[in-house]
């Protein structure tokens, strides 16, 4: 089986990668922008045609996008998340390849649901920020193109490779710095929000099985398990060893913060530096994974506690 891989060094592209040069069967292409790129080629810029003549040269039987952006403006983000994916769509029907499409889409498409309810994919998509918007539009996009596809819905990936930037690299980056200044006390802010964390490589295992299957249509990729970001701190604690105090400031009044990481070593009146939670969903969000369960025969099998150990790692070694 020959298949394109867009965006094979991205967080998920990475371990999509790996898993499917494990596999004998798979003659794997590697597409993007930068330098180690099998072909390089930028989704946002490139021209369809440009795309459409690479596929019938290397006629592959299914094609997995896993590039876009997670951070920028909304022009930025509509540009690498849905321009993008209109140039795959439209380059694989002028194509002659007829490959399978498997996008890799999100669960801030959902935006916010209500506390203690699992999302399932028949939900009406309310995103609640630009790069809910600018994913929900490839995945329309996807939808309504006629093309043997699959939307992986995505929910709040972990893992290796998890960004520093985001809600749990920024924990682990922040008790990195209270253990590394002997700080015995940890404040923490915007705890509160509950997420379905799922792991990089369990998200690998279900791209690979989505290739392999005729399932089409959205499904959701997800531990089915709302877990709260203090839960997950004290979870990180106890991974890393770290025997201080975690303490929990007060929400600011107005929209949801996820702001993490404020060492006792700042200054008590100081204001806690306060990141909006980057996938507009709210307070809660959970996957109901039934689909991939019945249609992909994927379940997870990385639980979250081995999936923080693997943040952690990658945060200690960090200079």
């Amino acid at each position: 089986m020959r298949v394109l891989l867009i965006g094979a060094n991205g967080s998920i592209g990475r371990f999509v990668a790996d898993r499917l040069l494990a596999d004998p069967a798979v003659q794997l292409t590697a597409l993007g922008r930068g330098d180690d790129a099998d072909v390089r080629f930028d989704l946002a810029t490139g021209s369809p045609g440009a795309l459409t003549r690479f596929l019938d040269a290397v006629h592959p039987g299914v094609v997995i996008n896993c590039a876009g952006a997670t951070r920028g403006g909304a022009r930025e983000l509509t540009r690498h998340n849905t321009v993008a994916v209109a140039t795959v769509c439209e380059a694989l029907r002028r194509s002659g390849c007829g490959a399978r499409l498997v996008q890799i889409g999100c669960g801030s498409e959902y935006g916010p649901s209500q506390p203690g309810s699992s999302t399932a994919e028949d939900a009406v998509p309310r995103p609640g920020g630009p790069y809910g918007v600018s994913k929900l539009a490839a995945t329309e996009l996807v939808l309504g193109s006629g093309l043997d596809a699959v939307v992986l819905r995505v929910f709040s990936p972990a893992g290796p490779g998890t960004p520093a930037g985001s809600p749990l690299g920024r924990l682990a980056e922040a008790m990195r710095r209270a253990m590394q200044s002997g700080d015995g006390e940890l404040k923490l802010g915007g705890l509160g929000v509950q997420r379905d964390f799922v792991d990089v490589r369990d998200v690998a295992r279900a791209v690979h099985a989505a290739s392999l299957s005729a399932a089409q249509g959205v499904i959701n990729i997800g531990s089915g398990r709302a877990v709260r970001l203090r839960d997950a701190a004290a979870v990180l604690a106890r991974v890393a060893g770290y025997g201080g105090a975690l303490h929990e400031l007060d929400a600011p009044p107005g929209p949801l913060r996820g702001a993490v990481g404020h060492p006792r070593a700042d200054s008590d009146h100081a204001a806690p530096m306060a990141y909006p939670y980057p996938d507009g969903c709210g307070s809660w969000q959970q996957a109901d994974v039934r689909t991939a369960r019945d249609r992909l025969g994927w379940r997870p099998r990385i639980n979250l506690e081995e999936s923080l150990a693997d943040i952690w790692m990658e945060a200690a070694c960090r200079i």
